[in-house]
């Protein structure tokens, strides 16, 4: 198998990089950090300028018909970084969703303004009873003479603040377990009902519980057929997936570049600690980590459309176990060799622990891929 990019990747990862090294400093994210939004707007439109915003939006629709692997490299500097846009919500996972449902009404009003970065559309999804499992939906469409009334909660929605626009998955049909009977509502974020709570997470990233009191939309509102979108919502999903294993590689990446600087200039008994021989084996362990965790992003990149569903699964499961271990082991020897300085916000070190944290919980923990990992491997 061939791991070379080619020569169109190899100049988008470029862009991307350099992108953030002179527009994403540490200095530039600890002032957005700072904003209420906790993101900006004027990056945001920097991003679509480089034409990112565009990358997973079919040509059709004014986009560039990117694949997972173009996410991945646009990921692992976005890593790098911690850029605290909504690239992952808005970019990657909505598109993805719009192009599954094949409704080509909701894709022509929506994906162009994706593609171009003047709409933001985020997917609602989660719930706080489903702890991974996407097929737990206890959000409620009623139909009405109009349309629909929506009941219900959506927890933890990234970036949901930033929403001009939610996907919202809701149960027309089955019990709240099934993955029959859900089906795909568009909703305007200032929509009379629907109550958007913001605040950031503990990695600094916003995002927004959701409630929906008899929020009334039209028939116009569903998008797709009525009870028939979760494979379309997984398949968004498990490309995110692949997107947040590529995002916890690049953050790696810098955790261990940051903490060789570290310990080169970090000086006990007159010589740099870098050159004790227990910290070299420490710093040689987190590589290793690291590049496990590349390897098996690349997998999660390559698999993450695979039409052999068992396939898909296995190789995703595995991918996020491996990377959350990895980013846990990795993060933790960090902070260790920077000393209390590492738990500060004044090192970046401290802000990418938090993030592989967060990573490590989202859209399913390691414990429950490292389960859903061996149901795969009991069917096969």
């Amino acid at each position: 198998m061939d791991f070379n990019f080619s020569e169109e990747q190899q100049l988008l990862a470029d862009t991307v990089q350099r992108f953030v090294r002179e527009h994403y400093t540490f200095e530039a994210r600890r002032e957005i950090l700072k904003s209420a939004p906790c993101w900006s707007r004027a990056k945001w439109q920097q991003i679509a300028e480089l034409g990112l915003t565009a990358l997973n939006v079919p040509e059709a629709h004014g986009g560039l018909n990117g694949g997972p692997v173009d996410t991945m490299l646009v990921m692992n500097a976005f890593g790098e970084a911690l850029v605290l846009e909504p690239f992952l919500a808005a970019a990657v996972i909505a598109p993805a969703l719009l192009v599954g449902l094949n409704d080509a009404a909701a894709a022509g009003e929506l994906l162009p303004g994706i593609a171009a970065g003047e709409r933001i559309c985020i997917v609602a999804h989660q719930e706080k009873q489903a702890r991974g499992e996407l097929a737990q939906v206890a959000t409620r469409a009623q139909k009405s003479a109009e349309g629909y009334v929506l009941n219900g909660q959506k927890s933890v929605i990234a970036h949901g603040g930033a929403a001009d626009e939610f996907l919202i998955s809701a149960r027309t049909a089955g019990s709240e377990d099934s993955a029959e009977g859900i089906s795909v509502f568009r909703v305007a974020a200032k929509t009379p009902g629907l109550n958007v709570i913001a605040y950031g997470t503990i990695d600094g990233q916003p995002a927004a519980d959701l409630v929906l009191s008899n929020v009334k939309v039209d028939r116009s509102a569903l998008v797709g057929a009525e009870g028939g979108a979760f494979a379309a919502l997984e398949s968004a999903h498990e490309i995110g997936l692949s997107a947040l294993c590529a995002e916890a590689v690049g953050i790696m990446k810098a955790v261990n570049a940051t903490t060789l600087e570290y310990t080169r200039n970090r000086k006990q008994f007159g010589q740099p600690i870098a050159k004790f021989q227990v910290l070299q084996h420490r710093m040689a362990d987190m590589f290793v980590y690291s590049e496990q965790s590349k390897s098996m992003s690349y997998l999660a990149a390559i698999k993450c459309q695979d039409p052999d569903a068992l396939e898909r699964r296995r190789a995703l499961s595995a991918a996020k176990v491996v990377i959350g271990q990895s980013g846990r082991f990795i993060a933790q020897q960090a902070v260790q060799l920077h000393g209390g300085m590492g738990m500060t916000d004044e090192l970046m070190v401290s802000h990418h622990f938090k993030r592989l944290t967060s990573i490590d919980l989202t859209l399913g923990d390691s414990d429950f891929h490292m389960q859903r990992f061996a149901a795969t491997i009991a069917e096969s």
